[in-house]
């Protein structure tokens, strides 16, 4: 028995990869619960407009590349955010103002402006598709680690090893300052209060003096930055590919349901639990077990619930069981 390198076989491919994954689907499924909360329709448009904003960012790295900038150790694609950030919000505030602002204002049903989101999406797909292509694309450059397999074995003497891509450690610090200041922005900041308020009751934010176009434009906003951190942190650590984004889709929305939609705790909260999930279900388990068994007891075949091709259907069963048993979520969110 070898506790020990149990652990670390399990952090390397587990936990480590979770963390990272679970980081990713929590800056997705925040800004679809907020756009929820807010502007009370599920956006299906948001994984889509995802892969625009994160092509934008690919563009631009290439260009900072072929001008000889780069950003050191560190990917060029964190000079090329704003770009991407700013694009997307452009992008949004013209659908909103071409698509959504109508049936804001005749107050049409929530369904109305999901259908509006669909439209939205498969002209943001063509869009995307036009600019970069169907294809793969890499942009990673810059310090590929931030320690090795082989400098973890050489530093503990273990027969099992750990490895933290610069990827990996990126996005765990950019989600985790990203969800920081989203959390002081609703509550400290007067702008935030005011999307708050309007969460809450439309009619009386209205009252009490709110603009209601001042908090779309906000609401977009902050949404749209979401998007390009989400997408471009996913195509750092795996790679670029459109069709990819559309399917990042479910996994946003049953972390978004999870948590409880329109909570922003729950978002993130649900978005590490699906994570982990597909992670630990589709995770072959032999060799942990053999490490944590007597040799006697070690088993034989994989232990692998599911092959890793089924992950997003761990992630389906994960939204299906939540909107039977529990609509609202673990935080009691808005019933769907």
């Amino acid at each position: 028995m070898d506790p020990l390198n149990a652990i670390v076989l399990l952090a390397n491919f587990v936990i480590v990869p979770a963390l990272a994954y679970g980081s990713q689907l929590a800056l997705g499924a925040l800004g679809i619960t907020l756009i929820y909360g807010i502007l009370r329709f599920s956006h299906f448009a948001h994984g889509d407009i995802m892969a625009f904003g994160t092509a934008i960012v690919i563009l631009t790295t290439w260009g900072l590349q072929s001008a000889g900038i780069t950003f050191g150790f560190l990917p060029t694609a964190l000079l090329a955010l704003p770009v991407g950030i700013a694009a997307t919000v452009l992008y949004l505030l013209a659908a909103d103002r071409t698509v959504y602002r109508f049936y804001r204002k005749v107050r049409a049903r929530p369904m109305i402006f999901v259908m509006a989101s669909l439209g939205v999406m498969f002209v943001t797909n063509g869009l995307t598709r036009l600019i970069i292509g169907p294809g793969e694309r890499r942009f990673d450059d810059g310090t590929r680690f931030v320690f090795s397999v082989r400098d973890f074995r050489e530093w503990s003497g273990l027969a099992e090893g750990l490895a933290l891509r610069s990827a990996q450690a990126l996005t765990l610090v950019v989600a985790l300052l990203a969800m920081a200041l989203l959390f002081w922005f609703l509550n400290r900041t007067r702008s935030g209060k005011s999307m708050r308020a309007y969460s809450d009751n439309e009619d009386l934010a209205l009252l009490s003096g709110i603009n209601p176009e001042r908090v779309v434009i906000i609401t977009w906003a902050i949404a749209g930055t979401l998007m390009v951190l989400a997408g471009t942190l996913y195509g750092l650590d795996k790679s670029f590919r459109p069709f990819t984004y559309f399917q990042l889709l479910l996994p946003f929305f049953a972390a978004a349901i999870l948590g409880g939609l329109g909570n922003p705790l729950g978002a993130i909260v649900g978005a590490y639990v699906v994570a982990f999930s597909e992670m630990g279900i589709t995770y072959a388990w032999r060799r942990f077990f053999q490490h944590m068994l007597p040799d006697d007891w070690a088993p034989a075949g994989l232990l692998q619930l599911l092959p890793v091709d089924y992950k997003f259907a761990v992630t389906f069963a994960i939204l299906v069981l939540v909107l039977i048993f529990r609509p609202t979520g673990i935080f009691r969110g808005k019933s769907i």
